[in-house]
């Protein structure tokens, strides 16, 4: 069986409509909702409230693309369930706030639902030997709630600037579903190209300046959505689809969270303490604004798709160069202190006579050429904008 140019693009051009028609209703019915984010801390880079309903439209994109173009095929059920679920979950803390430690355990519910359906992680590959090494039933629920749970978190994290949780998202579901296609999975390939519909349709809405947040709805659905469309591959390659491609697709999300559990435990803080030294926040005191920081991490993120791709084709070599080049851009992130300005001033230079003597500080010396250009417009510090 072939994938023609409609199976391919028609589920991502179907969810990306109906997430961009959605999407300004959120917007509507987010103040009436009192789903709104207000900046009451230093934490936050906007300074205006927000809308933070707009996790409906990426919702309401994804369950109509699967609905469509995935309806029966095996697990789709449980996907469908267990992302609605999430959905709710992250929308009664837009509106109403939640503390971590309920989130959390509200994740785990949502897995375990999942996992009862009948999507799971049932086998991995023996690295000993040949073949699978089938999981007993306990650890089978675990490694299956923990990873559902943790790219859940780990894509939630990462949305702190306009458009990046959603762009990161499209790239990661577009670089899968490029593996599952090249190896002949068109199902998986469907569902991926679906998840990369509904950013996409999203996305115009939330770059920089936003018009729209997400909000926890919208970025725990999206990690919960990768991490259980990303179990359909196990059917064709455990290690392929369920460890390798997925962390190196969301080595950025996951790279970023591993950091802040290290850095608050190192600091005896709870893991679910917020912060302001996430990636994109070393990004933004190293003097980028929010778009070229946002580009930036959407590189990164496209490196590391790139490399999984490589990485599936046997093309370890190559793979490897480009994970040096991204864990090398990491490295001056992470490094920079975010202390060192630039600080630039313009100066106004005017023409003057040869004869006339230079009465005030900041005029043109009195050998100035009388072919220089007169009253030049000064490059002042606030010409330098974002």
């Amino acid at each position: 069986m072939t994938a023609t140019s409609f199976d391919l693009w028609a589920p991502l051009v179907l969810a990306a409509l109906v997430a961009a028609a959605v999407t300004p209703l959120s917007i509507f019915i987010a103040p009436k909702l009192g789903a709104m984010d207000v900046p009451k801390d230093k934490r936050r880079v906007h300074n205006k409230p927000m809308p933070r309903f707009g996790g409906i439209a990426i919702f309401a994109g994804i369950m109509v693309g699967l609905a469509v173009f995935a309806q029966g095929r095996p697990h789709v059920d449980a996907i469908m369930v267990g992302c609605t679920l999430t959905y709710i979950l992250g929308a009664i803390d837009d509106v109403k706030g939640m503390k971590p430690i309920i989130k959390f355990a509200g994740q785990v519910v949502c897995a375990s639902v999942v996992f009862a359906m009948g999507l799971r992680i049932q086998f991995i590959t023996n690295w000993f030997g040949t073949g699978h090494m089938n999981l007993g039933i306990a650890a089978c629920y675990i490694l299956t709630v923990i990873w559902l749970v943790a790219i859940t978190n780990a894509v939630n994290l990462v949305d702190g600037l306009d458009g990046l949780a959603a762009g990161i998202s499209a790239i990661s579901a577009l670089s899968i579903a490029y593996v599952s296609y090249i190896h002949g999975w068109y199902f998986p390939t469907t569902c991926m190209m679906v998840l990369a519909g509904a950013c996409v349709g999203f996305l115009p809405y939330n770059f920089h300046p936003a018009k729209t947040f997400m909000g926890d709805g919208g970025s725990q659905l999206l990690g919960f959505a990768l991490a259980a469309l990303s179990i359909l591959g196990t059917v064709k390659s455990a290690t392929l689809f369920v460890v390798v491609i997925p962390a190196l697709v969301l080595g950025l999300p996951i790279f970023d969270t591993l950091m802040a559990i290290i850095r608050r435990t190192l600091r005896h803080q709870s893991i679910g303490t917020a912060d302001k030294e996430h990636l994109h926040h070393r990004i933004l005191r190293a003097g980028f604004g929010q778009r070229r920081a946002v580009l930036l991490m959407y590189s990164l993120s496209g490196i590391m798709g790139i490399t999984a791709i490589l990485y599936s084709r046997g093309l370890i070599i190559e793979c490897l160069g480009l994970a040096f080049v991204a864990a090398l851009i990491l490295g001056v992130i992470m490094t920079d202190t975010g202390t060192n300005k630039v600080s630039l001033k313009g100066y106004r230079i005017l023409k003057e006579l040869p004869d006339t003597p230079v009465a005030k500080a900041g005029e043109a010396a009195p050998d100035a050429k009388a072919d220089e250009p007169a009253n030049e417009p000064a490059d002042t510090a606030a010409d330098i904008k974002e």
